[in-house]
């Protein structure tokens, strides 16, 4: 997938974890984009995984589940910096 196609799929796959997801996350249309295509890593790599039960960096194609599947691994991501956050404001 050419980076065109990986800038949409993280803006909205980043926008839409955000707005699943409890809380206020900050960041700008910038931080969405990178969230979400750290996301779609996660959720790809996640995938492939279940699936073949090895672990690969994968990522998803641009469909309606490859979109499914980056929001999910997004909100992974939006979990695990709220967790390295709060862990470092003690």
């Amino acid at each position: 997938m050419n980076i065109v196609a990986w800038v949409v799929l993280g803006l909205i796959a980043g926008a839409i974890a955000k707005a699943i997801y409890p809380g206020h996350q900050g960041g700008g249309i910038i931080a969405t984009i990178i969230l979400g295509v750290v996301g779609a890593f996660i959720g790809g790599s996640l995938g492939v995984f279940f699936a073949t039960g090895t672990l690969a960096l994968a990522s998803p194609t641009f469909s309606i589940p490859g979109i499914l599947v980056a929001v999910l691994g997004a909100i992974v991501a939006i979990f695990l910096w709220n967790l390295i956050n709060r862990s470092s404001a003690v």
